[in-house]
């Protein structure tokens, strides 16, 4: 799980992720999104955080190494102007294994912030190089975010850092 540890000190570990909180956000109308125009009455927020991991763990069920069903598990702060405005907590599941280590990963996160969670879900593949460019899915949340969708775009700046693009549509 060579691969799946440097994950953890990356990309998914943020995410996974990054919704503050809107007051911290910069709220930009939106008349296209990313797949196409929005509804009516839709405003789409777009701001940047950064994940960092504070603990992480990982679950190597048989046979040893990187196999199917192998998991990732990663709590951490969101950052944003230098402040921590939340965490997130994270679960990925190795779904997929292939030639020279490569994998799938599919994660569920959970970002809590001061104003309620946001939840985000995907499937994203890891190669010989990590995980490069993650977009996933923000799929619901609970108070001021309980109708939010959109997505997350998450890079890997460090071997401790991840930039999180949120895209919030609420």
């Amino acid at each position: 799980m060579k691969h799946v540890k440097r994950l953890g000190l990356g990309a998914v570990t943020g995410l996974a992720t990054v919704l503050c909180c809107a007051s911290l956000a910069s709220a930009v109308p939106a008349t296209v999104g990313a797949t196409g125009p929005l509804p009516p009455r839709q405003k789409e927020e777009v701001f940047n955080l950064t994940a960092r991991p504070t603990q992480i763990n990982n679950v190597d069920v048989p046979p040893p190494g990187n196999s199917q069903g192998d998991e990732l598990i990663v709590t951490g702060d969101l950052i944003r102007s230098n402040a921590t405005v939340g965490r997130f907590d994270e679960v990925c599941t190795t779904t997929r294994t292939g030639l020279f280590d490569t994998s799938d990963l599919q994660c569920q996160i959970t970002l809590s912030l001061p104003l309620g969670q946001i939840t985000v879900q995907g499937v994203f593949a890891i190669t010989g190089v990590g995980p490069g460019d993650i977009t996933l899915a923000i799929t619901g949340g609970t108070g001021l975010y309980r109708t939010a969708h959109g997505f997350i775009h998450a890079v890997n700046t460090s071997g401790a850092e991840t930039q999180l693009t949120v895209h919030l549509i609420r």
